[in-house]
């Protein structure tokens, strides 16, 4: 007796079915993986062979012209690394407790600003010389700060963040502290919005990223508005720009008002 293959193989009907749907794989497979990754703007593989491991994401190919895309506008200089000035010496500490005299009429005598400016006493070091750098070289702009800066040097600014980072915070009564909103605990996962806290928590702080807890809640909202907008642009990697874009006014405003009224 015969294998049924075979009298299937001999069945016209069989045999035709068959054939078209191997035809339609091997054109699908060719389409798919040799014809169409051609096809995509931006893209220059060396061979079909490229083409087709890319297009089963077995490689990433690199664009045959990649280029860097150079700002048009200055931007921070600034490595932040964990490391960065660790370790502080009294003597940097009085050198930047006398230069911070300038600073007192909008920071305040102890780092706690009369007005809507930003609270540096117990500010991270890294945070404040990052932003004073940022002064200096034009990343950030500022007509009122610039001027203050421009003198200052390498050494000046590493005191002065040693010295605000020494003084002590201000904690109120934690029985105060009210449930943080959903953008700030949980972020918006669908918009690639990270938690507010996963960078500037107590526990989970990111090396260079500030302090928020007690600033006045106009100035974090007219920071959001202005990374938001484009108009502040010091962040590293455009990483505050990105997440600021994508949150609404009402975000914006839950954000800053939550920080603004923890002790």
């Amino acid at each position: 007796m015969r294998p049924s293959w075979i009298a299937w193989a001999r069945d016209r009907w069989v045999a035709t079915s068959v054939g078209v749907t191997v035809g339609i794989a091997v054109v699908g497979a060719v389409v798919g993986f040799a014809w169409l990754p051609f096809e995509q703007p931006g893209q220059e593989f060396r061979g079909v062979w490229d083409a087709i491991c890319s297009a089963a994401g077995l490689v990433r190919v690199p664009l045959i012209h990649d280029q860097v895309v150079q700002a048009d506008y200055p931007v921070t200089q600034v490595e932040v690394t964990p490391q960065m000035l660790r370790g502080a010496s009294a003597e940097s500490i009085g050198r930047g407790a006398t230069l911070a005299l300038r600073c007192t009429m909008c920071h305040g005598a102890r780092g706690l600003s009369p007005a809507d400016t930003p609270n540096l006493a117990g500010q991270y070091a890294i945070a404040i010389y990052k932003e004073l750098l940022d002064f200096k070289t034009g990343a950030r702009a500022s007509a009122v700060m610039a001027p203050l800066v421009s003198d200052l040097s390498d050494a000046d600014m590493r005191d002065l963040a040693a010295y605000y980072a020494y003084l002590p915070r201000v904690y109120g009564d934690k029985a105060a502290e009210s449930e943080p909103p959903r953008i700030v605990a949980d972020g918006a996962p669908m918009r690639n919005i990270a938690p507010c806290g996963a960078c500037h928590g107590d526990l989970g702080n990111k090396p260079g990223a500030p302090w928020l807890k007690g600033q006045p809640e106009v100035y974090l909202r007219t920071q959001l508005q202005a990374l938001a907008s484009g108009a502040r642009r010091n962040d590293i990697s455009e990483q505050m720009r990105n997440v600021a874009r994508e949150m609404t006014a009402g975000e914006i405003d839950a954000a800053s008002r939550f920080y603004a009224r923890q002790p």
